[in-house]
């Protein structure tokens, strides 16, 4: 799946990111970064709204497993189970959410969970950017289910 297919994925099956102006900037198995324009995403004070904030960063963790999963069939239903959100700084403008699949995580591990029990999970971490600096940061655990 290429940054096109997921930027349209996400705005066909995510209509959330459509109206955020969600665009693709990188999608690879290793590594997704979501870019949102300030517009669209603005609060009273002329700064990100926290809820497009944490909707983008929880896009990017959920676009790594769909990427990791693409061309699985089925495709397992992917949702976030929990997470925390760290707001460091207002965003005054465009900001971009990005995450790295984990050096440290068992993907064949997490296929044959996926595989024998129906469901796996994966731990990640996703950084928030405004203007080249961490602005917020998402610690999220994802799940696949088969149905």
């Amino acid at each position: 799946m290429n940054n096109t297919e997921l930027q349209t994925y996400l705005h066909t099956h995510i209509p959330l990111s459509a109206a955020m102006q969600v665009e693709v900037r990188e999608a690879t198995p290793e590594y997704i970064e979501l870019h949102a324009p300030l517009a669209p995403n603005v609060n009273h004070r002329g700064t990100a709204f926290g809820g497009s904030i944490a909707t983008l960063a929880t896009l990017a963790g959920w676009s790594l497993l769909r990427v990791r999963l693409d061309g699985m069939e089925p495709l397992p239903h992917l949702v976030i189970q929990r997470n925390t959100m760290e707001f460091m700084r207002p965003i005054p403008g465009a900001f971009s959410a990005r995450v790295h699949f984990p050096a440290d995580a068992d993907w064949p591990g997490f296929q044959a969970k996926l595989a024998e029990r129906g469901k796996a999970k994966l731990s990640l971490q996703v950084e928030v950017l405004s203007d080249g600096a961490v602005a917020a940061r998402l610690d999220g655990v994802f799940v696949a289910l088969t149905v």
